[in-house]
């Protein structure tokens, strides 16, 4: 601390006091440390991913043209099964065998994807001369489907969805293997046990991502 005593000509003497300025320690960093520490918060991250995706969150890539225009073959999405209810209009992954095993993985049996119509109790039918579907009687607003529903194959409508089961179509109505097929699930109704997942995001392509939300 220095003081300095400074008069003036009208009589006033003003001290002042004033701390000299230091100049900072610079603490050397320990390289070996500060690398240890980028680990572990490099670690600690990869562990978050893993849960995330390993018990929240898995990644699907679309085969095929049956969501079109919704989703495009080669797209990537985002799914997960955590306290999941699939409802009415909800993008859903769905198993096509028991096991879900890689020996049963072929492609005629490998999961699908397809838009939740209706749920348990719900009664589907479908005009397949308008292309108009039916849910309890109430026609469905479908702006996401890119051809209309007048393809039949051999479930006979109406159907009323059984407990602890849904209902599914392709946005592409004229390509997708469905509900209106009795090849999927049990005659076309899925068991919800075999729900992979709700698709919420698409990752892929970069320019088309973002939330599948319900149209």
């Amino acid at each position: 601390m220095n003081n300095y005593t400074n008069e003036f000509d009208n009589g006033f003497v003003i001290n002042t006091s004033f701390v000299e300025d230091e100049v900072p320690k610079v603490e050397k960093t320990d390289p070996k440390k500060e690398l240890v520490e980028w680990l572990s918060i490099i670690a600690s991250a990869l562990i978050i991913v893993v849960i995330l995706f390993g018990f929240v969150f898995r990644v699907a890539v679309i085969s095929g043209d049956s969501m079109k225009n919704t989703l495009f073959g080669g797209d990537v999405v985002v799914i997960t099964n955590l306290n999941y209810t699939p409802q009415e209009g909800d993008i859903v992954v769905v198993s096509r065998n028991a096991e879900n095993s890689p020996e049963s993985m072929r492609e005629e049996n490998g999961p699908i994807i397809k838009r939740v119509i209706a749920t348990e109790f719900q009664e589907v039918n479908i005009d397949f001369e308008t292309g108009v579907v039916y849910v309890d009687n109430t026609p469905l607003n479908e702006p996401y489907i890119s051809t209309p529903t007048v393809d039949q194959y051999d479930v006979q409508f109406p159907v009323t969805v059984p407990e602890g089961c849904i209902f599914v179509l392709g946005d592409n109505r004229s390509v997708s293997l469905d509900s209106r097929s009795g090849r999927i699930g049990e005659g076309g109704m899925i068991d919800t046990r075999y729900v992979l997942g709700h698709a919420v995001y698409r990752v892929f392509p970069f320019n088309r991502m973002g939330g599948l939300d319900k149209k």
